[in-house]
């Protein structure tokens, strides 16, 4: 038989950490293994002697491990990539003065803040800071992002949020994922205790808003907030069901605050995704587990909100549920690293660094729907690769702060080197 021809060989790494769970392996790791590469797909994991059988090695590119670690690419699920300026100020004045103090003062706090300075962007302007933080994110190995729009509540500036998603998708290497997040708050120009124009808005978005983002295939997900001062249970079904006629597939960030239904709501739909989960009760977890909902998981949030019930992955695990992991990068959580993500979802939370891992990589990957694709190191999918400068796999979770990326491959490119010399 032919051997395949191929293009990049990673060999010579300590553990290929392949996240396709194996008997007494949840990890699927491989010791002193290779990954061989032929355009952008992974043709062959697993011993060097081994593949040579299989493969023709002779004229790939050589990658030498070097005794690391080598690992799927981060896929970050639930990101809020594309906004105005920063909210630093907010955040530092956070640490000693409570948001009224800080309004008093004149100072816009929250989403609020947020949608005024997006809406005060010119596109040039999101796309040139969205694409500041890619670099970094691609630099701490991810190398699949989505985000989500939600900052412009209206429609221009929908619209504007959204063809940044398409371009920076365009430009750089990583895969851009775009969420339709029009239901993230009110438009601060209506009375939101009006029930009438609260119900305006919503058939804006259902019946307006989400023709044009589908006709134009600005986005693959439309996302709401339900949560109490957000949408309601019975508004969050509306438009998501909206959404749907449209092919724009459900996820719904909800149960962060309290729980007013939105859990319940996600097993009913059933939604690709629930998001936060600080307040689902067994019972929602147990649905949502039995309906496919995986739960997006977003400690960075929790940490820099100082939140008063941080979420417990453990009930969520035992009945069954599908963690994934995410940034939640914005204006108000600052966050581009998985890996502090994940350090801080074993240190706070109570997972194990393998559970971590996986919701990083395959988790995560559901999320976005590209789980046949994306988030394991086996034949066929996608190469999206980083190699991290640590002794073992324990140090992702364990050295604080640390940047363990050496490199990056992304569709079977080297696009990040680090002390290459």
């Amino acid at each position: 038989m032919e051997k395949i021809k191929a293009d990049l060989l990673i060999d010579n790494a300590a553990e290929v950490i392949t996240c396709v769970p194996a008997a007494n392996n949840p990890l699927g790791k491989i010791a002193n293994g290779a990954v061989v590469v032929a355009d952008d797909r992974i043709i062959a994991v697993g011993p060097r002697d081994a593949l040579e059988k299989t493969v023709d090695l002779s004229g790939a590119e050589v990658v030498d491990a070097g005794g690391k670690i080598v690992a799927p690419g981060f896929v970050d699920c639930h990101t809020h990539l594309v906004f105005g300026r920063s909210r630093v100020k907010e955040y530092a004045l956070k640490m000693t003065h409570s948001v009224a103090d800080i309004e008093a003062t004149g100072l816009k706090t929250g989403i609020p803040a947020s949608i005024a300075m997006t809406r005060e962007a010119t596109k040039e302007d999101l796309f040139s800071g969205a694409m500041d933080r890619l670099s970094r994110m691609l630099r701490y190995g991810t190398t699949t992002v989505e985000s989500k729009s939600g900052y412009g509540i209206s429609w221009p500036h929908e619209l504007k949020m959204l063809r940044v998603n398409q371009r920076l998708d365009q430009v750089q290497p990583m895969d851009v994922v775009s969420t339709f997040l029009g239901a993230h708050d009110f438009p601060p120009e209506i009375d939101r205790e009006d029930p009438h124009q609260r119900a305006a808005y919503i058939r804006e978005l259902t019946d307006e808003m989400m023709p044009r983002v589908a006709e134009e295939k600005l986005a693959e997900f439309c996302d709401i907030y339900c949560d109490v001062g957000y949408y309601t249970a019975k508004e969050s079904a509306t438009v998501l069901k909206g959404g749907m006629r449209h092919g724009l597939a459900p996820r719904i960030h909800t149960d962060a605050y309290a729980n007013i239904g939105g859990s319940s709501l996600a097993a009913e739909l059933p939604a690709i995704s629930a998001d936060h989960l600080n307040y689902p009760s067994p019972k929602e977890m147990h649905r949502m587990a039995a309906a496919g909902v995986v739960g997006v998981v977003l400690p960075a949030l929790d940490f820099a909100v100082a939140h008063p019930d941080p979420f417990v992955a453990r009930p969520m695990i035992e009945a069954g549920m599908t963690l994934a992991l995410g940034t939640n990068l914005n204006p108000g959580n600052w966050t581009e690293s998985m890996q502090f993500v994940m350090q801080l979802a074993c240190r706070n939370h109570g997972m194990s660094p393998e559970e971590a891992m996986l919701a990083a990589t395959t988790g995560a990957a559901r999320v976005v729907r590209r789980e046949q694709h994306i988030g394991c190191l086996t034949q066929g999918f996608q190469a999206d690769i980083q190699i991290w400068d640590l002794p073992g796999f324990e140090d992702i979770i364990y050295r604080l702060g640390n940047n363990a990326v050496w490199m990056v491959i992304k569709n079977g490119k080297i696009v990040v080197r680090r002390n290459v010399s």
